[in-house]
C-alpha cells in the first residue's frame, strides 16, 4: 500500500517566482498553507508588479491578496483552462515557435478549446465570460508566467487531466523552461517530494523505476541480493509486476466480499494488518469506511510521535500496538523539498524516553522477519564496507542507484555541505557564490554527476547541460502517427553537440548522438542504457558533450495511452449540474485500479444526487494545523487559535436553514454519514458551497471519543473529521480521492 497524491514536481522554486510577471493560482492558498514561501509572491508584486490571479471556489486569504479572484464551481479547472486557451488562440497570443519546435499534440488541444467559448465556459464554471478574458488577457500578456497548484486541482476523478491541463496551457504561452515560469506545484510537507521519489507510491519501485522484471533485476544487482531471492517474497513472480493498493483505498483490501463493497485482485486474500508510521489515517477519505476496515483487521501498528487517531477511530480492542517514534528533531537525514532541492537535516537531541527514529524500527522489524542483512546489504556496496552508517550511506546508496531522476550527485557529503553553507546562496536564483560557486543549492535534481551544478529550472534549453540545462525527455518512441516527436532543429540546450532533438542515450546510441569513441576499457564498463548505467559514463561523457542523458523531445499534449488522450471535462461524480453531468459523464467503471474495482459512470448515474445533496462540499487546510493535525492540536498554543471543528456558511445559506453563527449544524453526504460542527459565518463561501477544514479527529458521526484517548494524550483540541463526510470518487490515473468535488445537505442540529 503506498500513497500516490502527489502530482508532478515543481520545475522550477519558489525562489524563482520572485521573476514572474504574472502568477496564476489554481486550487492553492499558499498564504495559508504556505506562509514563507507565500513570501516569494508578494515579492514578486514588489519588484515586477507581478500580477496575482487566484482561481478558487472561496475566497481565500491568497485570493485577499490578489488582483483578479474568481470563483469557480468545483471541478471544472478543464473549462477554465480551455475557455483561457480559445481566448488565446483566437487572438494569436500563443508561442507559435515554442510550439512547432517543442510541442506534439496542440492541434487536437485547438480544436477542443475552440468548443469552449467564453459563454460556455460561464455557464459551466460559474465565473462570468468577462472575467475569463479579463484574466486571460492579463496573464498572457505578462511574461513570464507562472502557474501554480495544490490539493484543489489534483483531488479529483478528473485530477490527472487537470494536472495534464496546466503544463498545456504553460507549453501554449511558452512559460516553460524560463526564469519566472513553469508549473510550481505546493506539496504539503517538507519531504513529500523525497517520499515521492522514494517509492511512497504503489506501482513504481524507487526512482519512478517501473515494476518490470528488468527493474527489479537492476534494483536486485544495485542492493546486492539474489533475484530469485528477491521473487521469493512474493506469492509469484506475476504480484511483482502488480500495482498495490494506494491509501486512498487501502479500506477496500479489507473489506472485500462484504455486501456492496468494491472487488478486489489481491492473490485471493483480504488485507489482515496495517502498519502506519508518521500517517494520519483520519486525513483519507471516506472515514466510515475506514474505521469498518480498522475494526476488521487483525492487527493494527502506529508508529508515530503522537498518538494516531486511527486507535481513537477503532473500536477493536485487542492488537493495536502503539509504538513511540521519534521526532524530526531526533534524527538526521536529506529531506527533498517541493522544488526538487535536497537539504541535509541535522539531529538536535537524541530521542527522548523509549521512542526510537523511524529506521531503527523497521531495521527491528527486519531482523524479526528474518532479511535484515538482505535489507542493509546495498548500503555496504559502495565502498565495500563491513559496517554502515545511517543516514549517510544509505544516502550514498540512493546516489549510486537513482539515475532516472538524477540523483548521482546527491551524496551525503555534498548535501550536508549545502546545508552547512546555505548562507552562500541567492534566494531566488539558488546560484552559489564563494567556495559553493557553480552549484545551485540543493542540487535541484536532475544532478546528473558527483560535480553537477544541480538543475533549477527544468526544460531549460538556454543554459548549457553542465549548469542545469535540457530539453524535454524522450521516454514516448521517436514517432506517433507518423510525427517526430524529438525536438525541433536548433532547439537542444546551449552548447549542445548535437543542436537538434535526440533520442535517450543507450550504449548502442552513445557514439553516434555524442560524436565520440568509446574505448574498449569503457564499453565493458557501460549499462545498457542512461537509467542502469552503474558506471555513470553515459552521464559523464553526456556532460562533455553537452547532452541530456534522457534526450530531447518535444512534450506531449497528447497521450494516447491515458483514458482521454488529450484533457477532456468530466463532472464530478456526485455533481450539483445533472444536465452537465449527463453532458459530460464520468469514464466507465475501471477493474482492477490499484488492486480494486473502482466505480465511475455507476456511481454518477446512480441517483440524481443533486435533489438531495443540492450543496457543494470544499476542504482544506488552516495555517495553524496541518494534516490529520495530530501533533498541532496536541499544542495549546497552535489549538487555541482554531479550539473546535466547524464550517464555513454563508450567512444567507444558513438563514434558509434556519442556522445562526455558532449554532451547531449536521453536515450529511451521499455516502450516508454525517458530522455534527459548529457553524461558522463566512462570506468566503457563496450561497451554494460550505467549507470544512480537514484537520480534526476525536469525534465521530455526533458522538466524542475522547474516552479513547490513553491517559495523557488527548489533544487540546477534537472535533469530528471533514472526511466522514468527503464523498466516494478516485482519480481514473492516480486514484486520489475526490475530496474537492462532492457534495453535501446540512441541517440544524
Amino acid at each position: 500500500m503506498a500513497n500516490t497524491w502527489g502530482y508532478g514536481a515543481m520545475t522550477n522554486s519558489l525562489g524563482d517566482i520572485q521573476n514572474a510577471k504574472a502568477i496564476i493560482i489554481f486550487g492553492a492558498n499558499p498564504a495559508v498553507n504556505h506562509p514563507v514561501g507565500f513570501g516569494h509572491f508578494l515579492k514578486a508584486k514588489e519588484r515586477n508588479n507581478a500580477q496575482i490571479i487566484v482561481v478558487d471556489p472561496r475566497y481565500t486569504k491568497t485570493a485577499a491578496k490578489a488582483d483578479i479572484f474568481a470563483q469557480i464551481r468545483p471541478g471544472t479547472d478543464i473549462p477554465f483552462m480551455y475557455g483561457m486557451l480559445n481566448i488565446i488562440f483566437k487572438n494569436g497570443w500563443e508561442d507559435k515557435k515554442f510550439i512547432k519546435d517543442r510541442v506534439y499534440g496542440i492541434e487536437d488541444i485547438r480544436k477542443e478549446a475552440a468548443k469552449w467559448t467564453p459563454e460556455k465556459v460561464a455557464d459551466v464554471t460559474g465565473v462570468s465570460a468577462e472575467k475569463l478574458m479579463q484574466i486571460t488577457r492579463v496573464y498572457a500578456k505578462s511574461t513570464p508566467g507562472t502557474l501554480i497548484w495544490a490539493m484543489g486541482l489534483t483531488q479529483h476523478t478528473i485530477g490527472s487531466s487537470n494536472t495534464r491541463m496546466a503544463p498545456i496551457l504553460q507549453l501554449c504561452l511558452g512559460n516553460m523552461g524560463v526564469e519566472g515560469g513553469g508549473t510550481n506545484i505546493l506539496r504539503g510537507h517538507d519531504n513529500v517530494q523525497g517520499a515521492t521519489d522514494m517509492c511512497c507510491l504503489s506501482h513504481t519501485l524507487p526512482g519512478y523505476y517501473g515494476l518490470s522484471a528488468g527493474s527489479w533485476k537492476y534494483f536486485a544487482k544495485s542492493w546486492g541480493v539474489d533475484y530469485e531471492w528477491l521473487a521469493g517474497r512474493f506469492k509469484d513472480k506475476k504480484m511483482m509486476s502488480a500495482k498495490g493498493f494506494t491509501l486512498a483505498k487501502w479500506y477496500s483490501g479489507v473489506l472485500a466480499g462484504k455486501p456492496g463493497e468494491d472487488k478486489i485482485h489481491n492473490a485471493g486474500t483480504n488485507l489482515k494488518a496495517l502498519f502506519v508510521m508518521g500517517n494520519g489515517i483520519t486525513s483519507i477519505a471516506q472515514q466510515a469506511k475506514v474505521k469498518e476496515a480498522l475494526d476488521n483487521l487483525e492487527l493494527i501498528v502506529l508508529a508515530d510521535p503522537f498518538v494516531n487517531e486511527a486507535a481513537i477511530l477503532t473500536d477493536k480492542k485487542d492488537d493495536v500496538f502503539l509504538l513511540p517514534a521519534a521526532t524530526q528533531f531526533e534524527t538526521s537525514g536529506s529531506v527533498t523539498a517541493t522544488n526538487r532541492s535536497a537539504q541535509w537535516r541535522y539531529q538536535v537531541v537524541e530521542p527522548m524516553y523509549e521512542s526510537k527514529p523511524d529506521h531503527e524500527i523497521m531495521f527491528e522489524f527486519a531482523k524479526r522477519l528474518g532479511f535484515y542483512d538482505e535489507y542493509t546489504k546495498g548500503m555496504l556496496i559502495r565502498e565495500n564496507k563491513k559496517t554502515f552508517k545511517f543516514p549517510e550511506d544509505a544516502t550514498d546508496e540512493i546516489a549510486r542507484i537513482i539515475k532516472t531522476i538524477g540523483l548521482t550527485g546527491w551524496t551525503s557529503k555534498r548535501l550536508k555541505k549545502h546545508t552547512d553553507n546555505w548562507h552562500m546562496f541567492d534566494e531566488v536564483s539558488l546560484r552559489g557564490t564563494g567556495p559553493m560557486k557553480g552549484e545551485y543549492y540543493g542540487l535541484p535534481w536532475p544532478c546528473w554527476t558527483e560535480s553537477h551544478s544541480g538543475s533549477p529550472v527544468l526544460y531549460n534549453i538556454n543554459r548549457s547541460v553542465k549548469e542545469g540545462g535540457m530539453g524535454f525527455r524522450n521516454r514516448f518512441g521517436l514517432e506517433h502517427d507518423g510525427q517526430n516527436l524529438l525536438a525541433g532543429k536548433g532547439s537542444a540546450p546551449k552548447g549542445s553537440s548535437n543542436k537538434d532533438g535526440y533520442a535517450e542515450i543507450t550504449a548502442k546510441n552513445i557514439e553516434s548522438v555524442l560524436g565520440i569513441k568509446l574505448s574498449a576499457a569503457e564499453k565493458k564498463k557501460i549499462g545498457k542504457n542512461w537509467k542502469v548505467d552503474t558506471s555513470n559514463i553515459i552521464a559523464e561523457k553526456c556532460m562533455e558533450a553537452g547532452i541530456a542523458p534522457y534526450g530531447n523531445a518535444k512534450a506531449r499534449a497528447k497521450v494516447w495511452t491515458f483514458p482521454d488522450q488529450i484533457p477532456m471535462h468530466r463532472e464530478p461524480l456526485h455533481s450539483p449540474r445533472q444536465d452537465l453531468a449527463k453532458k459530460y459523464p464520468s469514464y466507465k467503471d475501471k477493474a482492477n485500479h490499484y488492486r480494486v474495482d473502482t466505480k465511475y459512470i455507476s456511481k454518477q448515474t446512480e441517483k440524481d444526487w443533486s435533489k438531495e445533496f443540492p450543496i457543494n462540499l470544499v476542504t482544506g487546510r488552516l495555517v495553524n494545523l496541518n494534516g490529520a493535525g495530530m501533533e498541532n492540536r496536541a499544542s495549546k498554543y497552535l489549538a487555541e487559535l482554531t479550539p473546535e471543528m466547524f464550517c464555513d456558511i454563508h450567512p444567507g445559506l444558513a438563514a434558509n436553514h434556519g442556522i445562526r453563527n455558532g449554532d451547531m449544524m449536521w453536515v450529511h453526504s451521499p455516502e450516508g454519514t454525517k458530522i455534527k460542527v459548529k457553524a461558522k459565518f463566512s462570506y468566503s463561501v457563496s450561497e451554494d458551497r460550505v467549507f470544512l477544514p480537514m484537520h480534526f479527529a476525536g469525534h465521530f458521526q455526533g458522538e466524542d471519543l475522547s474516552h479513547k484517548y490513553p491517559e495523557g494524550t488527548k489533544p487540546y483540541a477534537v472535533g469530528e473529521s471533514a472526511n466522514t463526510v468527503t464523498n466516494y470518487g478516485y482519480d481514473i490515473v492516480t486514484q486520489i480521492p475526490e475530496t474537492k468535488g462532492g457534495l453535501c445537505r446540512i441541517e440544524k442540529a
